[in-house]
């Protein structure tokens, strides 16, 4: 509660001149830190934390809960969503390195990733969040497949572990495996399918990309649940 807080107060001055969104990028960092050395439940708060704090202080009319801004909505929105997303991150596994995304790059991604999701159709996510993961890990080629899984290939894990058959692979030092390696994908806790990461040559990315292309897969699953509520209603 306290850390999005302080970092509001420090970019206080800046306000008028430091664009929202990256007003909103410097909060999910703040997020970041409590959920590395908290728990989910700290996460959450800061997340939540952070989404008042933004309102109260970064969007129009100032020092008061409220906006009047449709794009500040938006951004307020976004804030929140990424926050939980990272705190479940933090929820997933306890050391530091597993959640600590914070380069500037990987959160607009996940960023805008979580735009499109709210806004665009099903298969326009898929496709960007497709192009994304390409560009993130240096891949050759992406590709999504809807429905069961077929086979026993590579998998990267929610940890950003890579794992071969039931062992961890040495991403780090060998880069990714030969093999395609797949991603998959959840909504509601429900696999709904999977991205196959053909790697390109010599590509190493780092854990940090790896937890990226996660969330990105996160975001792919949230936009796939929500077209499949509207089908149900419908």
């Amino acid at each position: 509660m306290l850390i999005p807080l302080a970092l509001s107060a420090v970019l206080l001055p800046a306000r008028g001149h430091l664009a929202n969104t990256n007003v909103a990028l410097l909060l999910v960092v703040a997020v970041v830190a409590v959920a590395a050395v908290g728990h989910r439940l700290a996460g959450a708060v800061a997340a939540l934390s952070a989404a008042a704090w933004f309102d109260f202080f970064f969007t129009r009319p100032y020092e008061r809960f409220g906006i009047s801004d449709s794009s500040d909505i938006t951004t307020a929105v976004l804030l929140l969503a990424v926050g939980l997303a990272v705190s479940q991150l933090a929820a997933r596994s306890r050391r530091f390195e597993v959640i600590a995304v914070t380069d500037a790059g990987y959160l607009a991604r996940i960023h805008d990733a979580a735009v499109l999701a709210r806004s665009k159709p099903a298969p326009a996510v898929v496709d960007h969040v497709r192009a994304q993961l390409a560009d993130l890990l240096g891949l050759r080629a992406c590709r999504y497949e809807d429905g069961s899984l077929i086979g026993h290939p590579p998998r990267l894990e929610h940890d950003g572990s890579i794992v071969v058959g039931r062992k961890p692979w040495p991403t780090e030092d060998l880069g990714m495996p030969a093999e395609d390696v797949e991603l998959r994908v959840f909504a509601h806790g429900r696999y709904v399918g999977r991205f196959m990461l053909t790697p390109g040559p010599g590509a190493v990315p780092d854990r940090q990309a790896l937890l990226v292309a996660v969330t990105l897969a996160d975001q792919a699953g949230a936009a796939l649940e929500t077209a499949a509520s509207h089908v149900t209603a419908a």
